[in-house]
Parts: C-alpha cells; structure tokens; sequence
C-alpha cells in the first residue's frame, strides 16, 4: 500500500455528474489529502497499520511552531482519493506500467476498508469516487507532502 500525503488548508474531489455536470464527492477544511494506491500483496493489517500511522502523525504546528500536533489536535479532516498510478513504473519506455497496480476488484475493497478503519479512528473522512476520473482542487499547507508504504 502506498499513500501520498499532503497537509492541505482544504481540498475538493469533483467527478462528472449528470450532464456531464461536476459534482462534489469530497470537500474538506484543514487536514490531509490522502493518495491511497494498492497493490495485489495487500492485506488488512497494511490497511491497519497504515490509518494508524496516518491519523498518529504529528504534523501541525503547536504554540512553538513545532511539528507536534496530530489531525484530531486541530480538528482536522481527511479526504481520500483512490490512485492506482501510484504503482506506475516508468522505468523502461515511455508509457508507465501499472502491473504492480491492484486490479479493480480487489483494490476497491481495499480502499473501502481503509476508509472504514480512518472512520473508526472518529476523523471526518471525505472520499472520491473509486474508478472515476476526478478533479482534485488543493491548497497546500506549508507544503507538506510525505511518502508512506507498507
């Protein structure tokens, strides 16, 4: 499992909605954006292991200006975006390979249980569409932008 982290003063998820009309599937005030890609060795203790971590980091500031305070400190929220490119290997030739990519049907229920177990942590989770094509709007916060795998 792979997640690109990004502290954000807020962030939105619009997919194609009825005439092609966007829609909003996600919009959160302060906290993290959350890439979240899978892979076909996945399993729910890297699903565990990784909610843990996530809502665990202290990444906001405290009185000191000091990297101390964790999501739940500041009543910060987090938006959920699946993103199968994640496992894209561009090594060789022009266009990526996604081989190492979870397929459809095994990584949606990945992504739903990883929302589940950040849900159960009682953070407001917000979420994209799995599968769809969206638009991500995003103002960063610092930046702040963390690579986490398990």
């Amino acid at each position: 499992m792979r997640v690109l982290l990004q502290r954000v003063a807020r962030a939105e998820v619009r997919v194609p909605g009825v005439d092609d009309v966007p829609m909003v599937t996600g919009r959160i005030g302060r906290g993290y954006l959350l890439l979240a890609g899978f892979t076909h060795t996945d399993s729910e203790a890297q699903l565990a292991w990784m909610a843990d971590k996530v809502i665990g980091l202290r990444l906001f500031a405290d009185a000191d200006d000091k990297m101390n305070l964790a999501l739940a400190d500041v009543g910060g929220s987090i938006l959920v975006v699946s993103q199968f490119t994640l496992y894209g290997d561009a090594q060789k030739g022009r266009r990526p390979s996604f081989m190492d990519s979870a397929h459809p049907q095994q990584a949606e229920p990945l992504y739903e249980r990883f929302i589940a177990l950040l849900r159960e942590k009682d953070i407001t989770v917000e979420t994209g569409k799995f599968g769809a094509m969206m638009h991500v709007d995003l103002v960063n916060d610092g930046p702040v932008t963390l690579w986490l795998e398990r």
